[in-house]
């Protein structure tokens, strides 16, 4: 196999942290010896996660055994996912905001049995695929606040929303927060755009919406713009553009992610 020098778009911020996590942690088992050092073993977990790269093409590259790759990397993403921040440290740092945006994510997944149905409850309708809900809180110019964890992707954004304590935590704290329609009925804290009004009897058609209500939606949609280029980023990790793990280690490995985009800035 052979191997080639390649780059990635992640700051020296991140990895650094990554390093520092990883050097504290072996100082603590008291390690003595390792084949590589923090700063190579966090370079290889980072690769993996924003390349995607196989544990085979990171052995080759890094000189390294298979299965010592995926001890380096188990080990990294349970570090960095004890780092992700909880929903109550979030809501502290949303709290300092002038408001916040919620949207929801799709992250695709293939590890999913399909006997007897049980991939059902992870089939999206709507993206026509299989994957994970997850629930995207950023501040106002696009920097990321929370990812929660993932939910069936056969579950709507806003019962999603619901499920983790997300509205509910909003409001109790009076934040103000912009949604797009699948958050309708929210509560007061969560503004949504215009929909289109109730079928004209008359004519059998929507009626359409009034100036002054597509420019509203138009205000909207540039508060809200930010979200999505959190939603992009986080599918530019490209270990996450489709998930190989088992649902049940997924939920570990995005958090590990939203520590490394935090990290990030």
């Amino acid at each position: 196999m052979l191997s080639y020098p390649s780059g990635m778009t992640v700051s020296s911020r991140a990895l650094g942290m990554l390093a520092d996590v990883l050097r504290a942690h072996r100082n603590q088992r008291a390690t003595r010896w390792r084949k590589l050092s923090a700063g190579r073993q966090a370079l290889l977990v980072v690769a993996y996660l924003r390349k995607g790269e196989t544990y085979a093409d990171l052995a080759c590259g890094f000189e390294i055994g298979t299965s010592t790759v995926c001890r380096y990397v188990r080990e990294a993403l349970a570090l960095l996912a004890a780092m992700a921040p909880t929903l109550e440290q979030a809501i502290e740092v949303a709290s300092r905001k002038a408001f916040v945006i919620l949207d929801g994510s799709l992250l695709r997944i293939d590890r999913v049995g399909m006997a007897s149905g049980r991939g059902r409850p992870y089939y999206s309708g709507k993206h026509k695929a299989h994957g994970l809900n997850v629930q995207v809180i950023a501040d106002p110019i696009g920097r990321l606040v929370w990812i929660s964890p993932p939910l069936p992707g056969a579950r709507h954004d806003m019962g999603a929303a619901r499920d983790h304590g997300i509205i509910e935590a909003l409001t109790a704290h009076e934040i103000p927060a912009v949604a797009d329609t699948a958050y309708q009925g929210a509560g007061p804290m969560v503004a949504v755009p215009q929909r289109r009004r109730r079928i004209d009897p008359d004519t059998g058609r929507y009626r359409r919406l009034s100036h002054n209500q597509k420019e509203v939606n138009v205000a909207h949609a540039r508060r809200r713009g930010p979200g999505e280029r959190v939603n992009a980023e986080l599918k530019n990790w490209k270990v996450l553009r489709k998930i190989r793990s088992c649902p049940s280690r997924a939920a570990e490995l995005i958090a590990a992610v939203q520590t490394l985009m935090i990290a990030n800035g």
